[in-house]
């Protein structure tokens, strides 16, 4: 495969981090969290967003891997959200990799009048 060619794989797992950052309220709580650890009153007040709807969009990031929990040692009440660094340079690579300006490439002649016979005869070849 050309370097510069992103697999199946790396596109089904662009896909899957896609749906986890999709949402709006999603990326304000990361960026919040990015900030420094949180806690979910503290994301609450920042954010002005029900606690029900932090608490679901939290369960989403932290299942999706790209925050971690911590509670507190001397009263387990208290949750504190810190962003997962590995989590974030997996995201940070695989984006990268996938909008990277030097993976454009011209258009290769197959099909169409400015295409020749022999143009047209190799594409089925590799196609076959």
């Amino acid at each position: 495969m050309d370097k510069s060619e992103i697999s199946n794989e790396q596109i089904t797992e662009l896909g899957r981090w896609l749906k986890v950052i999709c949402e709006p309220n999603r990326l304000l709580l990361l960026e919040k969290i990015i900030q420094g650890v949180q806690c979910n009153c503290e994301l609450g007040d920042a954010l002005q967003m029900a606690p029900n709807l932090i608490s679901h969009h939290l369960t989403v990031l932290r299942e999706a891997g790209l925050i971690e929990t911590e509670r507190d040692p001397m009263d387990g009440r208290w949750v504190y959200y810190s962003i997962n660094t590995k989590a974030m340079e997996e995201l940070k690579s695989l984006f990268g990799d996938f909008f990277n300006t030097n993976r454009i490439q011209s258009r290769k002649l197959t099909c169409g009048p400015m295409a020749t016979e022999e143009q047209r005869l190799s594409a089925l070849r590799m196609i076959k």
